[in-house]
């Protein structure tokens, strides 16, 4: 087709779509191609903001590393990465759900702990936690042998790969649930963070007068076969960015119940005050057991 007028172009591209075999791609092309070219029309995109755009989208790409994910900070930010794991989960958007982000740092191959352990690995000074959770399938039935990975920050807001300091995999771990569907560990209670602002995101975020931060959370992922991959997030509710997460990820089904505890440690005389105790049922909804694409290494 030879272009006369602008009106002519989106046609024109529409129906080139259609020559794409796989139905599912040539539904999402000719959706996307629709509304990329409604929105350039809608704001008159100009030449120079055009080239800008291109030249980000670049820029994203080269500052992604083995350690650091700029898409999937910018997917956060832009409540992308949130609004597809509602629309895909909790009966495709219909309930509330356990799913969360997947976040930029979810490492595959963390240690093995035996339940009762702790996943602190260097020090790190901070109030300490103990978490004793429970999994679960739809009917309440315990869920064992489930594979259950978790990570979170420092008492000071780093991951490990982001600190010196710490040793590597500090604050990382993964459990197997018992026949209760059980799985209990030591660690300290994690702080808030601010994201990565040295690159496209931080730009977006400071254009828009937005903070960086995320608040306090513990990431799990959990893996059955017979189930779909749980993977979650549950947010400390103390936390002073709790209703403004620069990743827009906190739901109402994922606002822990962190206590905090002034007397001593019924079991261990060792452990100061204050510390925290923290207990909560995740329910794993059937389905295919995936592990993600790690973002980083």
């Amino acid at each position: 087709m030879i272009i006369e007028r602008h009106e002519d172009v989106t046609p024109a591209v529409l129906a080139v779509m259609q020559q794409t075999t796989d139905p599912r791609l040539r539904e999402i092309m000719t959706s996307l191609v629709s509304h990329l070219h409604a929105f350039v029309r809608e704001v008159r995109l100009t030449e120079e903001e055009f080239q800008s755009a291109a030249a980000i989208l670049n820029e994203i790409g080269q500052a992604t590393t083995d350690t650091h994910n700029e898409m999937v900070l910018m997917s956060g930010s832009l409540g992308v990465s949130t609004l597809v794991c509602l629309l895909n989960n909790g009966d495709m958007g219909a309930t509330e759900t356990q799913q969360n982000l997947l976040g930029p740092f979810w490492r595959m191959n963390s240690p093995r702990v035996d339940n009762g352990g702790s996943i602190v690995r260097s020090a790190t000074p901070g109030p300490a936690l103990f978490v004793d959770a429970r999994v679960q399938d739809r009917a309440g039935n315990p869920v064992a042998g489930a594979e259950v990975d978790v990570w979170h920050s420092s008492p000071v807001g780093l991951y490990e790969h982001q600190d010196a300091g710490q040793a590597p995999m500090n604050l990382r771990g993964k459990f197997v649930t018992d026949d209760a569907g059980r799985f209990w560990f030591r660690t300290v209670k994690m702080a808030g963070y601010p994201i990565p602002t040295d690159a496209v995101v931080g730009r977006l975020l400071k254009a828009q007068h937005r903070h960086p931060f995320r608040p306090a959370h513990l990431h799990v992922l959990i893996f059955k076969e017979g189930y779909k991959t749980l993977i979650s997030q549950v947010y400390a509710p103390d936390d002073p960015h709790i209703d403004t997460d620069v990743q827009f990820g906190v739901t109402r089904a994922l606002i822990g119940d962190f206590r905090r505890h002034d007397e001593p440690h019924p079991a261990d005389s060792s452990v100061e005050a204050p510390w925290y105790s923290f207990d909560y049922t995740f329910t794993l909804e059937p389905g295919t057991a995936r592990l993600p694409r790690p973002p980083i290494k």
